[in-house]
């Protein structure tokens, strides 16, 4: 199936923060865009924004104006230290210097959730050993990163504490360009040692989306943790978002990583992939060509979204298919940016799963989850760079006006 080129009217879902009254959660507004044919065979072309200012002036987004305890989106996986370059296209050993950012992908998507107003939950496990018991040499990243969720109002009471794996650590190698490259310490990591007991299955089943990645699944007990959390959701009817978030550094060998990745593919109802995920999945078929896409596309897949960068992203349903583009801005460090799309695309869809069926109003969210990656790489870091709602609908405006 061809990528189709449409013509759409944009409304932002965007959910309102917490500290919103919950009598001030019940209006949507419209954002008007209209998008162009495509000037090229096959696929949706730049949206030609046509708003102004005042369009946007003292309109509140819509919010599911939920005021349920239990959080909308779980997120399950890693949480880490990234140690990112103050400078960028150094080698690791050339870096003068390096930033300490909390990252790990599901832990951005919580947070990143949270930051534009949704509500989020992480499970996983860090090192924390209690200070007065253990006052000397003690691995701290484990409380900081604990302390990042509470800060950032993401439920973590799914969170477990290892008393003897120490937090992951990464290095990340920046190009000039922003682009990265991983080292990583993680043998064990207290992330790895999730085991299935120790799983808050309440909170998965009161969920609205169940969201993972692939790097749980490299290691046991953590693997089987991950397996029992996903079924648990998918029998309580939680919808299932899975992203790859392919670091093939970490698996034992490339055929490993991908017989694991696509071991629990046909259950996901949401699949988020990058165009390098793609080629590697398929064995180097190309990610452009809409057939090989589609080869990746299970019977009962809801919705396949393929990240471009700064082009934006495709998207694909068993009835329609097309792009959104992307926007323009200057690139620091990329990491976390395949993150907070994710997270602005999950906020949308937990205030209304029907977007699922609603071409028009899938594509606007899309817009508001591109507009989401792009701020995120215009700072280094993941969590410290990812942006708020108020944030990402300014972009948007000075993208039309």
């Amino acid at each position: 199936m061809a990528l189709q080129a449409t013509t759409t009217t944009f409304s932002f879902s965007a959910p309102t923060f917490r500290s919103t009254p919950p009598h001030a959660l019940t209006s949507k507004r419209r954002l008007s865009i209209k998008a162009s044919s495509s000037s090229s065979p096959g696929l949706s072309s730049p949206p030609l924004l046509s708003l102004s200012r005042s369009n946007l002036k003292g309109r509140a987004f819509a919010s599911d104006g939920s005021t349920q305890e239990s959080p909308s989106v779980v997120c399950f996986g890693e949480m880490l230290i990234d140690f990112v370059p103050t400078t960028s296209g150094l080698s690791l050993a050339q870096a003068p210097a390096f930033k300490k950012a909390p990252g790990g992908a599901p832990a951005n998507v919580a947070v990143g959730i949270a930051r534009l107003g949704g509500s989020s939950a992480f499970i996983g496990k860090v090192r924390w050993h209690d200070q007065t018991a253990f006052p000397v040499g003690e691995d701290e990243f484990g409380y900081m990163l604990a302390n990042i969720l509470k800060d950032n109002n993401v439920n973590n009471e799914g969170m477990r504490f290892d008393p003897g794996a120490r937090t992951a650590l990464a290095f990340v190698t920046l190009t000039n360009e922003g682009e990265r490259e991983f080292m990583f310490y993680r043998n064990p990591s207290a992330d790895m040692l999730l085991e299935e007991s120790e799983l808050d299955l309440d909170l998965i089943k009161k969920a609205k989306i169940f969201h993972y990645g692939s790097i749980s699944l490299i290691t046991e007990p953590c693997k089987s943790a991950h397996i029992a959390a996903a079924k648990a959701a998918k029998e309580a009817g939680v919808i299932l978002s899975y992203d790859p978030n392919l670091r093939l550094p970490l698996w034992p060998s490339a055929d490993n990583a991908r017989d694991e990745i696509l071991s629990i593919w046909d259950t996901a109802d949401i699949i988020k992939i990058s165009e390098e995920e793609i080629e590697f999945l398929t064995k180097g078929e190309d990610p452009y060509d809409d057939s090989v896409v589609r080869k990746l596309f299970h019977p009962k897949l809801k919705l396949l979204l393929v990240t471009e960068g700064p082009e934006g992203c495709r998207y694909y349903t068993k009835d329609f298919s097309g792009r959104v583009h992307g926007l323009k801005v200057e690139v620091v460090d990329t990491t976390g940016a395949g993150d907070a799309f994710v997270a602005g695309i999950l906020s949308q869809l937990a205030c209304d799963l029907s977007l699922l069926q609603d071409e028009e109003r899938l594509r606007e969210a899309l817009m508001f989850a591109n507009a989401c990656g792009a701020l995120t790489v215009k700072e280094r870091g993941a969590i410290p760079a990812l942006p708020t709602k108020e944030a990402v609908l300014e972009a948007l405006l000075k993208a039309v006006v």
